[in-house]
C-alpha cells in the first residue's frame, strides 16, 4: 500500500454503495486508470456487517477496512485488527459509565453491537434529547465523542477515535508520504473526515446534515449521486494522462 500514490477513502452505505450501475462504472474507471489507487473503506458497520456488504455488492477487497465509525481498523491481506490503534483508541474510554447515564434517557434505544468499543442508540428525530444527553456526559466529565446522524443515529465513541482520527492514523502509518487522497461521504458521521482539509467529496445524495458543512478549499460538492459523485470528484481533482500502474 505504501507504494500506491493515490487513495480513495470512502464511506460505504449511501456513498460508494447505493447505485449498482454507478458503482460498476466507477470500478471500471479505476481499473482502466493508470493511477495506482489504494482503497480504504470507512464505515459505521461492524466487521461482520461490513464484510457481508462487501460480498453482496461485490466490492474489491480494501487495503484497509475501518469499521464502527473509526473504532476498529483492519489491514489486508487478512483484515487483521490493528492492536496499536485499538489500544490508543481505548484510552480514557468509560463504556459502563456511559451506559449507566443513558438509562436516564428512555427515548434513547440502545443498539445491539458485538463489543463496547462504541455505544450506539437510535432516537426518533429528537435532537433535544441528544443535546441533553451530551450535556450530562460533559457534566460528569466523561471523555467521549458524540456523533448524531440521519436524524436517528446517536453514536458515543472514545474521544481518540472517529472516522477522521482513524483516517489520519492510516495515512500516517500505512500510506506513502506523497499519497493523493480523496475522502468521500454522505452523512453526519462522515463530517469529521470530510473536514480534515484533504480533497473531499460530499456526494449529491448526501443527508441534510451535511448541507451546512464548513467549506474548505478542497471540498467538492458533487452533483451526481453515490459512486457517480465519487467519480465526478475524482475527475475534478485527479484526472490526468500520467502513466502510472493500473489498480
Amino acid at each position: 500500500m505504501k507504494r500506491k500514490l493515490y487513495m480513495l477513502a470512502t464511506d460505504l452505505d449511501g456513498t460508494l454503495v447505493g447505485d449498482k450501475a454507478a458503482l460498476q462504472r466507477l470500478l471500471h474507471y479505476y481499473n482502466e486508470s493508470f493511477q495506482d489507487i489504494s482503497l480504504v473503506y470507512i464505515t459505521g458497520r461492524h466487521l461482520n456487517s461490513a464484510l457481508s456488504l462487501i460480498a453482496s455488492e461485490e466490492l474489491p477487497t480494501p487495503d484497509i477496512l475501518i469499521t464502527d465509525l473509526g473504532t476498529a481498523i483492519y489491514t489486508s491481506p487478512m483484515l487483521k485488527i490493528d492492536k496499536d490503534w485499538q489500544q490508543q483508541m481505548r484510552i480514557n474510554w468509560q463504556p459502563d459509565e456511559i451506559l449507566k447515564l443513558s438509562g436516564d434517557f428512555p427515548s434513547l434505544k440502545k443498539q445491539a453491537l458485538p463489543n463496547t468499543d462504541r455505544i450506539s442508540f437510535t432516537v426518533n428525530n429528537d435532537y433535544e434529547v441528544v443535546q441533553k444527553f451530551e450535556a450530562r456526559l460533559n457534566a460528569k466529565n466523561i471523555p467521549h465523542k458524540l456523533v448524531y446522524s440521519s436524524n436517528r443515529d446517536v453514536d458515543i465513541l472514545p474521544e481518540n477515535s472517529g472516522k477522521g482520527n482513524a483516517l489520519i492514523y492510516v495515512l500516517n502509518n500505512f500510506a506513502c508520504k506523497e499519497v493523493q487522497v480523496l475522502v468521500a461521504g454522505d452523512s453526519g458521521n462522515d463530517l469529521e473526515m470530510l473536514s480534515l482539509g484533504y480533497p473531499s467529496v460530499v456526494v449529491g445524495n448526501a443527508q441534510p446534515e451535511l448541507a451546512n458543512i464548513k467549506n474548505h478549499s478542497k471540498l467538492f460538492k458533487a452533483t451526481q449521486n453515490y459512486a457517480a459523485g465519487i467519480q465526478e470528484a475524482w475527475a475534478h481533482f485527479y484526472e490526468t494522462n500520467e502513466t502510472e500502474s493500473i489498480l
